[in-house]
């Protein structure tokens, strides 16, 4: 497991670059899962465009006007906070040997934050300059759904932090009333269902405001997100995030992480020694556990990993470990559920990929991904570690009571899309 890009780097290719500290694996590759739907939902939307279903709007925009106060002020903060936070993790002495922390606390770099405020309030001015004209000029543009993009990744991103951090705080209240302040600015934590929804609330309305059809965007972005997922998944295998499954207790695990077919009475030992650990962390669950030995041909780890160097700095230390704080992993393996939801993410975004062109029906497709993604969750759920809630003697996982929603309005809407929606006939733009 690699915390952060720096570990990476290191082990993988002998390279000693302190400022990857910096860069979170989580982040990092959460960033990327961006960057591809975006691309995906790119062209997408433009095949759909030159196919009618969409058109643009036209707006009068002015060129050739000098930068204003406020634009020049909104680069300098950018620039400051750049400067005060990414460059002074490197000025400011210590704080490599936490970035995280320092990236969330008070402290900064107060010259580099006005020199980089500085510089990019000093860009924005001489790239206005210098397309200054004597006199400004209004020009008309049209603007189509897929120029867009830019605004739904941040809204996105935005709308997609914010509601994991709420749903995430919910679904562990004990946690969050202990210290309010300190869970919601925590970088870890986050429930995927709650950014999805507080997402697209955000974006439905935005693009109400915009006047173009909810629906059929989300038909255009249905394999995106589903794309954006697997991909995202990478990043809380990769980190060891806590985002794990339940214990294999077909294995245990040697002190320096190798991990090993175990004899019942050796388990029996392990849960004794090690499950009360398990369920004071929070992150790891109860020693609640299920015996699997690997099949197919698969190695051992595909069911039962120990996440050395995880980036919660959960378990027992490695044996010869100089990792710093990063020396922990688990002494009981668990499955690795976010290896499963790599592969279940890609390959549904395969499919979906594969069909978007024959769904003909509007919303159709935005109902089969909502099929394939609660399906996927729910299935998942039964061997992650996640709150269970107590109703009327059942336990489900909010993500169990979510997907099961998912499912079940997927099916609806995949029966009532053509009444909600009935197709109509369009002929393709030149």
């Amino acid at each position: 497991m690699y915390p952060n890009l720096y570990y990476a780097f290191k082990d993988l290719f002998g390279i000693n670059i302190p400022f990857l500290k910096v860069i979170n694996t989580f982040g990092f590759f959460v960033a990327l899962a961006f960057l591809a739907a975006a691309w995906f939902l790119v062209k997408e939307l433009k095949r759909k465009q030159a196919l009618g279903e969409f058109t643009y709007v036209e707006t009068t925009i002015t060129v050739g006007k000098p930068a204003g106060f406020s634009e020049i002020l909104i680069n300098f903060i950018l620039g400051f906070i750049l400067g005060f936070k990414i460059i002074g993790v490197v000025l400011v002495k210590g704080a490599l040997d936490n970035p995280q922390a320092f990236i969330f606390s008070s402290n900064g770099s107060w010259p580099a934050g006005i020199v980089a405020g500085l510089f990019f309030g000093g860009l924005k001015w001489w790239e206005r300059n210098r397309n200054k004209l004597a006199k400004p000029e209004e020009r008309k543009i049209r603007i189509w759904p897929s120029d867009r993009v830019g605004d739904v990744v941040m809204i996105s991103a935005v709308g997609g932090i914010i509601g994991a951090k709420i749903f995430d705080n919910l679904e562990n209240w004990d946690r969050f009333i202990e210290d309010p302040l300190a869970n919601l600015l925590s970088p870890s934590g986050l429930t995927f269902y709650g950014g999805l929804i507080v997402a697209s609330l955000a974006l439905w309305y935005y693009f109400k405001k915009k006047n173009i059809s909810f629906i059929k965007v989300a038909d255009a972005a249905a394999p995106s997100l589903m794309l954006s997922y697997g991909l995202g998944r990478i990043g809380c295998q990769v980190a060891g995030d806590g985002d794990w499954g339940i214990i294999n207790s077909a294995y245990l695990t040697h002190d320096d992480g190798a991990i090993f077919l175990a004899t019942p009475e050796q388990v029996e030992t392990g849960l004794k020694a090690y499950g009360s650990m398990y369920q004071e962390t929070g992150l790891v669950g109860s020693a609640e556990h299920l015996s699997v030995k690997a099949f197919a041909g698969l190695p051992d780890w595909f069911f039962a990993y120990n996440y050395p160097h995880n980036v919660n700095e959960t378990g027992v230390k490695l044996l010869n470990c100089d990792w710093g704080q990063y020396c922990n992993h688990l002494p009981l393996p668990v499955f690795p559920t976010p290896l499963y939801e790599i592969i279940m993410g890609l390959l549904i975004f395969g499919i979906l990929w594969a069909v978007r062109k024959k769904i003909k029906i509007t919303g159709r497709m935005f109902a089969i991904y909502l099929i394939f993604n609660g399906i996927e969750r729910f299935l998942i759920e039964k061997i992650r570690v996640n709150t269970k809630y107590d109703i009327a003697g059942f336990h489900p996982s909010q993500a169990e009571l979510i997907s099961s929603m998912l499912v079940i309005g997927g099916i609806l809407l995949y029966a009532y899309a053509p009444k909600l929606w009935p197709p109509k006939k369009v002929q393709a733009t030149t």
